[in-house]
């Protein structure tokens, strides 16, 4: 096992017997006290970020990763299933899961998931998606003098806010951070 002074961003350690997401480390050595390793992280199941001191010697468990980009296949019953494009492995994930990302995700999207020990426990769709719009209403004819908006009802039920040019059937960007609009695709 490595000691604290060798984890890195990025990497997955075991802390209170979870999975933790390394999410930025730095190495102090305050005045006459002996060195630590302050690390960033983000525990995997739960979500919850956390700050940790350890001594630059003690060893942390390294859990092994395996990142892969699979596309998304079809959503039944609050089960999502995945495809590995290149060994067309499937793969099922549940709504508690994915967390918010199921607002994103439209047929053949992709999106990168973390295994830790051949178990998927971390999904990051990218940073803007483009869906289509499924329902909304007309924009009233004059209005345009100023950024007025209109609810529109997107492909996977989001609704988002959009200007009042885009019609019910177009395909627009949206970004995944806040579920806003970002422009036609």
């Amino acid at each position: 096992m490595p000691a604290a002074n060798d984890i890195r961003k990025g990497q997955v350690i075991k802390y209170n017997g979870e999975p933790h997401l390394v999410m930025e480390t730095q190495h102090r050595t305050p005045g006459n006290l002996r060195a630590f390793v302050q690390i960033k992280m983000r525990n995997l199941r739960y979500g919850k970020a956390l700050d940790q001191r350890f001594a630059s010697t003690e060893t942390i468990e390294v859990f092994q990763t395996d990142r892969r980009t699979l596309e998304f296949s079809y959503a039944d019953r609050g089960t999502y299933a995945f495809m590995d494009p290149e060994t067309f492995d499937q793969i099922e994930l549940s709504a508690q899961q994915l967390g918010d990302a199921v607002n994103y995700l439209a047929s053949g999207g992709k999106v990168d998931v973390l295994f830790v020990d051949d178990k998927p426990l971390n999904v990051e769709i990218p940073s803007s998606v483009a869906l289509k719009i499924i329902e909304s209403a007309e924009g009233i004819k004059g209005d345009t003098a100023s950024n007025v908006q209109k609810p529109a009802k997107l492909e996977t039920g989001l609704t988002i806010q959009v200007p009042l040019f885009v019609r019910e059937g177009e395909v627009v960007r949206v970004n995944t951070a806040d579920g806003t609009y970002l422009g036609r695709a």
